[in-house]
């Protein structure tokens, strides 16, 4: 939650808080390496619930077993580095995260010669907490992936820009060449699931195995799922949470085609509950990338008043800060298209709503602060503190803006256009030719 929906607010507007935030994760390492230990790996495992580093989560199925939170920091962490250029931070402690997380994947992952070399994660939970302890999950496997790759690229960055640290790294860590080649393979043959028949990324290995929930006649006092059926129930079906595929879809876009994105968009959209606070602003922002522009607007929506209408009634128990910092990334991500790349690549392709005449927001790059503006027919970029140039890709072309002037880049429309929403897959037919039927449990 920290990492996916607070983080980017602090590291695009606040970068001094976001550098604390990660110096408190990195103060957490010693007790994260325990953690692996008493699960009987190596590296350093990051608690899912914590306030002194001691994993506080009580369901393991729904807490611990999501794993992809060593991915997420890593992520977080990453982009921090590339928004500020913070190596100082990164060769004193970033790079201890990115190892002891890297090496938890390549000591929970295996290899499976049969299928190729492919690399699997078995025994784990993705972000939809109501599917738990699966077999190649695909946003586990996708983050992962990233997580290996960025550490190798990390640490032989390091040793060729700054030797003494890398020196220091290398004894502090005990680390060994042989493992930095093991993470690039690991990632490179990463398990991705993807079944040719529907054409969508498979939530985990058995996930389209499953029975769907039918939704649409669920009475609504049945909801939210998991305060009225017990977790068991919940687990054989296909129902979702919040975003977890989807949330792939956003975080490590440039490795799907926008064929995929949106295949698995109408896919996993319309089993997806919404009973987690956090769901609403992810779709909101892949509804926006794929075209569904009028329910890209009302998942906003949702989102936005969480809390000021008390939509899932225990506002009273405090503010869903994560929800709060994931709106502030629908609006930039979303409507006004924002991506980072890594490594100081940033793109635009904004999507404003038809009913706006105009969004702003701010960008912190680099020591230099930049205004966005996007109105229907164009987007602008006016530097407002700073003294360095920022490039940006605007649909495709390089755009570079500095103190001396606004550039203003002409916009032909707002992206692709899909009415309505996406309908639900009840009914379709499974690549054995079995049909995917729908129930209410117990009804």
């Amino acid at each position: 939650d920290t990492e996916v929906y607070v983080m980017p607010f602090l590291t695009y507007t606040t970068p001094r808080a976001a550098r604390n935030a990660l110096r408190f994760r990195y103060s957490l390492l010693d007790a994260a390496r325990r953690r692996a230990g008493q699960l009987a790996q190596k590296g350093a495992l990051f608690p899912w619930r914590t306030i002194n580093g001691e994993e506080a989560s009580a369901y393991y199925a729904a807490g611990t077993a999501q794993y992809h939170i060593d991915a997420d920091i890593a992520y977080a962490l990453s982009q921090y580095v590339g928004a500020t250029g913070d190596v100082e931070f990164l060769d004193r402690e970033g790079i201890d995260v990115f190892v002891e997380t890297a090496r938890l994947w390549a000591d929970l992952g295996f290899w499976r010669s049969e299928e190729g070399s492919t690399f699997h994660i078995h025994g784990v939970t993705g972000p939809d907490e109501y599917t738990t302890v699966v077999n190649d999950n695909l946003y586990t496997n996708v983050m992962a992936r990233f997580n290996l790759r960025r550490a190798a690229e990390a640490v032989r960055t390091l040793q060729h820009s700054n030797p003494t640290a890398y020196a220091d790294a290398k004894a502090r860590l005990s680390l060994t060449d042989e493992e930095v080649e093991e993470w690039g393979r690991a990632a490179r043959n990463m398990s991705i699931p993807f079944d040719e028949h529907l054409g969508i990324h498979p939530q985990d290995s058995h996930f389209l195995e499953r029975e769907m929930w039918d939704l649409d006649h669920t009475p609504l006092d049945k909801r939210p799922l998991l305060l009225h059926y017990h977790p068991l129930v919940i687990y054989r079906f296909q129902v979702l949470k919040q975003a977890d595929v989807v949330l792939a879809l956003f975080l490590q876009g440039e490795d799907f085609t926008p064929e995929q994105k949106r295949a698995d968009f109408e896919y996993y959209d319309p089993i997806t509950t919404g009973d987690s606070t956090l769901s609403a602003v992810v779709q909101s922002i892949i509804a926006s990338e794929v075209g569904y522009h009028d329910l890209a607007y009302r998942y906003f929506l949702s989102a936005l008043f969480v809390d000021l209408a008390d939509r899932h009634g225990n506002t009273s128990d405090g503010v869903h800060v994560a929800s709060t910092g994931g709106v502030w990334s629908a609006v930039a991500a979303g409507f006004g298209g924002f991506r980072d790349l890594g490594a100081g690549q940033w793109t635009m392709d904004p999507r404003l709503p038809d009913d706006w005449e105009s969004l702003t927001y701010r960008l912190t790059l680099r020591g230099t602060r930049v205004r966005v503006t996007v109105r229907p027919d164009e987007l602008e970029l006016v530097v407002e503190d700073g003294t360095g140039h920022l490039a940006f890709e605007v649909r495709g072309a390089e755009v570079v803006v500095g103190p001396d002037a606004p550039v203003t880049v002409p916009l032909d429309g707002q992206g692709p256009r899909l009415e309505g929403e996406p309908p639900s897959p009840i009914g379709t037919r499974r690549s054995d030719g079995t049909i995917i039927s729908a129930i209410v449990p117990g009804a």
